[in-house]
């Protein structure tokens, strides 16, 4: 098995050369803070606006969570829409489900109007139960689903499943059929070059050290020079270490999640087991999510283990998808794995994301498995935000306590992982 490295994806995009060289400096509209999906969708949206953008990321643009994920850009939301509508109202669940599909149309039409060169296909996702008493709940979810907010959603009975996907051990499925995939690595340095392109300054290895409130406005600190900003949006995740960030990372969970990638498979086999292509998700909790890539690579990923992404986890992760993958696809025992790789997801307690502002910083984040598609509509949006435009922000309503009893490391992931893994055997 390869050790640990870059993604797939990371491996396979072009680099990005448009970053600044110089020291950070010199008066902006908006500073930017963080290089993903976020901070550059928002960064090229204020640019075209015509405002003056410095964007900072403390590595390189699309190193973290946005070029380490499994490529899956899925319409709707990570809970089941019925329990999101018993907990906040038929109406509110339906408004930021439709936000999870806006998502997808915003990355297409993003992909487009940039000319970016990423597989962006409308391949459609199938959740598929993994146990037979998990497909009764698939059809309730059908059955609201279309009645409420979805008509692009379809049932797989158990006895057609075959028709979908060439593993056994799977009991019907639930297709939501405008769900797309891309490859995150291309996009992303495709986002960065545009916004370049812009006209937004981006000094990548600026990892932003403090925020002083000033007269009309705030001074960046970076070891490499101070900015000066009228406005700030944070799109960092839960991951900065750095003393400005806390109130974020109180509120957000930052748990591992775990790849590989195999090595282009054989045609017909591909056709065999995967005859829709589609992106797959196991309905357990602690499942698997799974798609091939353009040149019959198998990418199979989930959270492998309850620790956060190293290197000695991202190896222990990818040895126990490897084992999942065999189990589940006994036909590609042989599989030679090409890549492995470890990432963050950022959870926030109730799986929704949030965007909004707090003490004159504006945020967007905590997008909880989602963020190919929602961190990219996000950041878009909360640039409309920063320009005016409240109604923007589809999240803008909701509240956000912190986590009681988190600091932001997160020292009950064993006991949660304990807890996830009794309920699969239990349901």
């Amino acid at each position: 098995m390869p050790v640990p490295a870059p993604s797939y994806w990371q491996a396979s995009a072009p680099d990005f050369d448009g970053g600044r060289t110089d020291a950070v400096g010199g008066a902006f509209d908006v500073a930017v803070i963080g290089g993903g999906f976020t901070g550059l969708s928002a960064a090229l949206a204020l640019a075209r606006s015509g405002a003056s953008v410095a964007l900072l990321e403390a590595g390189r643009v699309i190193g973290a969570a946005s070029g380490r994920n499994g490529g899956q850009c899925n319409a709707g939301t990570a809970h089941d829409f019925g329990a999101l509508a018993s907990s906040f109202g038929i109406d509110r669940a339906r408004a930021w489900y439709l936000a999870h599909c806006d998502a997808v149309d915003t990355v297409e039409r993003i992909a487009a109007a940039e000319d970016i060169d990423c597989d962006f296909i409308r391949c459609g996702r199938a959740k598929l139960a993994a146990k037979p008493e998990h497909y009764p709940k698939l059809e309730a979810a059908y059955a609201l689903l279309t009645k409420e907010v979805d008509p692009h959603v379809e049932l797989v009975p158990p006895g057609r499943i075959g028709d979908e996907i060439g593993a056994r051990e799977f009991h019907g499925a639930l297709i939501q059929t405008t769900s797309a995939q891309l490859h995150p690595g291309r996009f992303g340095i495709g986002l960065a070059d545009a916004a370049a392109r812009a006209g937004a300054a981006i000094w990548e290895n600026a990892p932003v050290t403090r925020l002083l409130d000033v007269d009309k406005g705030w001074a960046v600190d970076t070891p490499r020079g101070t900015a000066a900003a009228k406005q700030i949006l944070v799109a960092t995740g839960g991951a900065s270490p750095y003393a400005p960030f806390g109130w974020f990372r109180r509120r957000i969970v930052s748990v591992g999640s775990f790849a590989i990638a195999t090595e282009p498979l054989d045609a017909e086999l591909v056709a065999q087991l995967f005859p829709t292509r589609r992106n797959y998700v196991t309905s357990r909790i602690i499942g698997n999510y799974f798609r091939l890539t353009p040149d019959n690579r198998l990418i199979f990923g989930g959270r492998a283990r309850f620790a956060l992404s190293n290197p000695g986890s991202d190896l222990k992760g990818a040895r126990v998808l490897e084992s999942t993958m065999h189990r589940m696809f006994p036909a590609l025992s042989d599989a030679r794995v090409d890549h492995i790789w470890g990432g963050t997801v950022d959870l926030t307690a109730d799986r929704l994301p949030r965007a909004g502002e707090h003490d004159g910083l504006y945020y967007a984040m905590g997008y909880s498995g989602h963020g190919v598609q929602m961190a990219t509509h996000l950041g878009e949006r909360m640039a409309r935000v920063m320009g005016g435009d409240a109604a923007a922000n589809p999240f803008a309503d909701l509240s956000w306590p912190a986590i009681p009893g988190h600091l932001g490391k997160p020292w009950f992931l064993p006991m949660v992982g304990a807890w996830y893994k009794l309920q699969d055997w239990l349901h």
